[in-house]
């Protein structure tokens, strides 16, 4: 897609651009191939949008599309964005939420399986990679991920979980409304979403490591050269075999950023002892980019 920066004013807006419409294509994949033909509730304000257009059915006579449901939902929501989380996130998220909207009308929906299981499997991963692939790259699908990022940001839960809380409610409407089958797949969808985006959207899962070095100077310089983070030295540590003095750095980083610390301890000490424990909790300040 090297032809979109001949278009926007930073060649980062253009890349962006080609990230919406990856989301807005798999989004539009999980909709129309697997959820619709297996009566499959989505996640979000696409499962928000796919009861209210089959309701509209009922009340009105007449099916609402879900592609305008899922743009009129998101307007409000616009407004969280642009205050809590970011402009330029905002901004890019709804060209993310219109572009979806519009590959919905266009896809055909074809019946490639009406098997539910197969249907939740593999409409949820596809969901799931879409959505944990616009939020690495810093996106969003619209919609709840407003209300989970500003709730992650308060409390340090992962996406993914919060949005399987969220979408609890949704799975109850969907079984109210429609029958408590129609619900335990999409539980099963939604549930599939929720971990396959926490697995691609490495970014959030946080790390600590205590490192052990001989040159504490150099791994110190190195890693702050590659990674904003902060870092705790203790000095005088002491080896119970050779009793001899080395140094113990500590710092938490993200999943994201753990090759840059490996290529940093490449450079800086490569006999350095490295330990890392994965999903720490963080209470206090933690830096995270703006989206």
């Amino acid at each position: 897609m090297n032809w979109l920066f001949k278009f926007f004013p930073h060649p980062d807006y253009a890349a962006k651009f080609s990230f919406a419409v990856v989301y807005a294509l798999l989004a539009s994949v999980s909709v129309r191939l697997f959820y619709g033909p297996g009566k499959i509730y989505s996640s979000g304000i696409t499962g928000i949008a796919q009861i209210l257009s089959t309701l509209s059915n009922r009340l009105i006579g007449f099916e609402v599309p879900v592609s305008l449901m899922l743009l009129l939902l998101n307007l409000p929501l616009f407004f969280l964005g642009w205050h809590k989380i970011g402009h330029k996130f905002t901004f890019f998220t709804g060209i993310t939420v219109v572009l979806t909207s519009v590959f919905m009308q266009v896809i055909p929906s074809e019946v490639l399986s009406k098997d539910p299981v197969i249907c939740a499997i593999f409409g949820g991963a596809t969901m799931g990679a879409g959505i944990g692939y616009a939020l690495k790259n810093g996106l969003s699908s619209g919609g709840l991920d407003f209300i989970s990022i500003a709730v992650r940001k308060k409390t340090g839960k992962s996406i993914g979980s919060i949005s399987i809380f969220f979408n609890f409610l949704i799975m109850i409407a969907a079984g109210i409304l429609f029958g408590w089958q129609s619900a335990l797949y999409s539980a099963l969808a939604i549930f599939v979403c929720g971990k396959v985006t926490d697995a691609v959207f490495t970014k959030q899962k946080k790390m600590q490591v205590t490192i052990i070095t001989r040159f504490p100077d150099e791994v110190v310089h190195t890693i702050q050269d590659h990674i904003r983070r902060g870092i705790t030295i203790i000095h005088e540590a002491e080896g119970a075999y050779r009793h001899d003095k080395q140094t113990v750095l500590i710092t938490v980083v993200t999943r994201y950023e753990l090759p840059l610390l490996r290529q940093a301890m490449r450079e800086s000490d490569p006999k350095a002892f490295v330990s890392i424990a994965d999903n720490v909790q963080i209470l206090g300040r933690f830096y995270e980019e703006q989206l």
